[in-house]
């Protein structure tokens, strides 16, 4: 490995760690609240209150498959799976989206449909359990979401890891809940209509399954392959053009492996008149200009088309090695 490599892979480490505190502290606030607002919930009748119990179950479970997530994506690449296993990112975040659309946003409609179906009963004392919970929970999941904005904030205002993307939108959206399960208590004490605290159900509900399906579209795309922003694959194919020895860039195919890895393939024309040793000394160096030019482009393969004496043929540069060799 060498110090180009180390480097980034320190840069991973000290970040997979800040995630995983991040990721830690969202879990601890979450197991908290949930017993604390199913217990509140149960004494006070409350379907809000319930319905944020389910949400802070769906949210704990979904920080158990992140740190899964951070501990697994890391392990090298074998024989097996040789570009390594960074998509086990993508695969877990997948998971905690789906988590969020059945054990949050579908239990939380279901609440909300009961309610206004069979009515809800509270007393004064349960209403003072519920808002006291309620309080305490605003209070560790703005804690919590602060965290996350913090870290963040810290890698350049950039979501890119889907680890640190779910934990800031769960967060998020767990102080609007609290916010709007609060709003539907003290309504529904106002007025003594549980339409108030059913209506704060279903929308948690539909705020969850949203959000679950946002998460997982993102998850999906870079499962099945997500190429390079635009503006990453222009300054690819800028390189490429500007080598002297390079006549076109025929075609230019990137693809996400992981949280800092992808994949860069190119289909590259050189100009006439190149010997075999001197294509590959070429294909070496642009190999390893794009490498340092484009740190997280580990894969770099290249097939070049050179035309010496006026005849096109497939050079035997037209193999893969992996970025920086």
């Amino acid at each position: 490995m060498n110090r180009t490599d180390s480097s980034k892979s320190g840069k991973a480490r000290n970040a997979d760690h800040r995630t995983r505190v991040t990721v830690v502290v969202a879990l601890a606030a979450n197991l908290v609240i949930a017993v604390a607002k199913a217990a509140g919930g149960a004494v006070a009748g409350s379907p809000a209150l319930l319905s944020e119990a389910a949400h802070s179950v769906a949210d704990s479970l979904n920080e158990v498959f992140l740190l899964a997530a951070l501990r697994r994506s890391r392990r090298p690449a074998d024989a097996r799976h040789p570009f390594g296993y960074g998509k086990e990112r993508f695969f877990w975040s997948l998971l905690a989206a789906v988590g969020i659309f059945v054990m949050g946003g579908c239990f939380s409609v279901f609440q909300g449909v009961e309610a206004l179906r069979d009515g809800a009963d509270e007393t004064f004392t349960g209403y003072v359990a519920g808002f006291v919970v309620l309080g305490v929970a605003l209070l560790a999941e703005s804690v919590s979401l602060l965290r996350a904005l913090h870290q963040v904030r810290g890698q350049g205002g950039g979501l890119s890891d889907p680890a640190l993307r779910t934990v800031v939108a769960e967060d998020g959206t767990a102080v609007l809940g609290v916010t709007l399960a609060l709003a539907g208590m003290a309504l529904h004490m106002a007025t003594g209509q549980v339409v108030w605290e059913a209506s704060a159900s279903l929308a948690i509900g539909v705020l969850l399954v949203y959000v679950a399906y946002r998460l997982g579209r993102e998850a999906r795309d870079q499962l099945i392959g997500e190429a390079a922003t635009p503006e990453l694959s222009g300054r690819i194919r800028s390189l490429l053009r500007a080598q002297p020895e390079i006549d076109s860039v025929e075609a230019l195919f990137t693809m996400k492996m992981g949280l800092d890895s992808m994949l860069v393939a190119a289909r590259i024309d050189l100009v006439p008149g190149l010997d075999s040793e001197r294509v590959e000394e070429i294909a070496v160096r642009i190999k390893r200009s794009l490498a340092h030019t484009v740190p997280e482009a580990d894969q770099i393969f290249l097939d070049v088309t050179d035309r010496p004496a006026g005849e096109a043929r497939e050079s035997p540069a037209a193999t893969g090695e992996r970025g920086g060799a």
